[in-house]
């Protein structure tokens, strides 16, 4: 049978001559080697184990970390789209009352829609339905944004169509302004008729005549006024009706005031309403103190009571 070798330590203890020794085989030296060195193989395992360990959980933190934010900014992305999609019904709805609003004042004015106010949203002239904005946070709003594609192309288009629409009426107001204070809707001057429009005896041959305006009989001096706004084409001398100024209203009508004693006013005056123009007098033909008053339709004399409001 093959021994095992041994190996022998002396131990020397100070102070004593005893001397102890300590035998152990090399199988036993080997064997406690051999565990050493798999306990450290094992230590150093575990370390670095537990230094990959600690890595990954910082990156697991940082990614849910990463994921909490994105999930946060998604979150807060589908609140504003839901916030834009109200906007966009709020916008439909205030389009439509003004539409509305622009229909009543079309229809009090008796003036003719135009083809682009017929019809707000679409053919068919109904607003589309409102847009359901009450979607889940946690729901795709995929449909939801391109719903809110249509319907703004659909509001764009409906916000030109309403300008224009007010532009016309607007239009078509000021001209209505413009004419309503440029038509000679008051009287000239305070007196009385002497002389109507239309045929007459005339005072001078006693020869049946047409009278193309009002004779009003007033004090010698008394103020005249311009009947409507309008611009002067003419102020001065003009034959048989003396001293005279003539309007130009615009849309077709004219007035002319004969007899004038004095004018306050020259040719290319502008004038509004109410303005004195000049003052009764005797100027021309005539037989006593007194206005010649005339009112022109592109033209053509016209009763002057059917224009006086006033």
């Amino acid at each position: 049978m093959r021994m095992s070798k041994k190996i022998t330590v002396l131990v020397f203890r100070e102070h004593s001559a005893r001397i102890q020794s300590l035998s152990v085989s090399t199988n036993r030296i080997v064997c406690l080697l051999c565990l050493l060195v798999t306990g450290f193989a094992v230590m150093i395992a575990y370390v670095i184990d537990y230094g990959n360990l600690r890595e990954a959980h910082g990156t697991a933190f940082n990614i849910r970390h990463k994921l909490t934010l994105q999930l946060e900014e998604i979150s807060h992305q589908r609140r504003q789209i839901q916030f834009f999609a109200n906007e966009i019904n709020k916008l439909k709805s205030s389009l439509s009352t003004f539409h509305q609003f622009e229909k009543k004042i079309r229809i009090i004015s008796n003036i003719e829609a135009t083809p682009e106010s017929s019809s707000l949203f679409g053919i068919g002239g109904p607003i589309s339905a409102d847009m359901e904005v009450n979607v889940p946070v946690d729901e795709s709003h995929d449909e939801l944004l391109r719903e809110m594609h249509t319907q703004l192309k659909q509001v764009d288009e409906a916000t030109m169509a309403q300008r224009h629409g007010f532009i016309s009426l607007l239009d078509y107001l000021e001209e209505q302004r413009s004419l309503l204070s440029s038509t000679p809707s008051i009287w000239p001057t305070d007196g009385w008729i002497s002389s109507e429009f239309g045929y007459r005896q005339s005072p001078f041959t006693g020869l049946r005549e047409f009278h193309k305006g009002i004779d009003i009989a007033a004090v010698n001096g008394q103020a005249i006024f311009a009947t409507g706004d309008g611009l002067i084409t003419f102020a001065g001398p003009k034959g048989s009706m003396g001293k005279m100024i003539v309007i130009d209203h615009g849309h077709g009508m004219v007035t002319r005031y004969g007899h004038l004693k004095t004018l306050s006013k020259k040719q290319g005056d502008t004038l509004k309403r109410r303005e004195v123009i000049g003052f009764i007098g005797l100027s021309g033909r005539t037989t006593g103190p007194h206005l010649h008053y005339e009112v022109l339709v592109n033209g053509i004399p016209a009763k002057p009571r059917a224009y006086i409001l006033d």
